[in-house]
């Protein structure tokens, strides 16, 4: 403090050409306008601090709600790729089915032709035998005759 006073006093000597004491009005008035600058910058870096706690509080107040937005948005966009994937899964499994149905179908189309051929063959052979016993029938019937 003395220095500054020191340096003020040599500033006033050499602008206006006065020479000033140490207990003149003009230095107790730059000691009060020294001590109210001191205390408006102690006040204003508080202000700044308060604000700054304020700030960050308000950072991470905002940095949750987006979290807790981006989770909710996961979940929503998680649910619906897993309703899409359930719909796309029965969708596929449907179409196997019926894809199996189809197969199972035209296999047994043709097990059932088989199936009539055979028939027809037994038919056949039914009768051949039949007329087989009919014929030994005859030829025993002449022969004893």
């Amino acid at each position: 403090m003395g220095d500054q006073t020191e340096e003020l006093l040599r500033e006033i000597a050499a602008k206006h050409g006065l020479a000033v004491s140490r207990d003149d009005p003009i230095l107790v008035l730059q000691t009060i306008n020294s001590r109210l600058l001191q205390d408006g910058a102690k006040a204003q870096q508080a202000q700044l601090d308060r604000f700054k706690e304020e700030m960050e509080a308000l950072s991470q107040r905002w940095s949750m709600d987006a979290r807790g937005k981006a989770e909710r948005i996961l979940d929503a966009a998680l649910a619906a790729a897993r309703e899409t994937m359930d719909g796309a899964m029965q969708e596929g499994g449907a179409q196997a089915a019926r894809a199996a149905r189809r197969e199972i179908d035209g296999a047994l189309q043709q097990l059932a032709a088989s199936v009539r051929a055979a028939h027809a063959v037994a038919l056949l052979n039914i009768a051949a035998g039949c007329l087989a016993i009919l014929a030994a029938a005859v030829a025993l019937w002449t022969v004893l005759r």
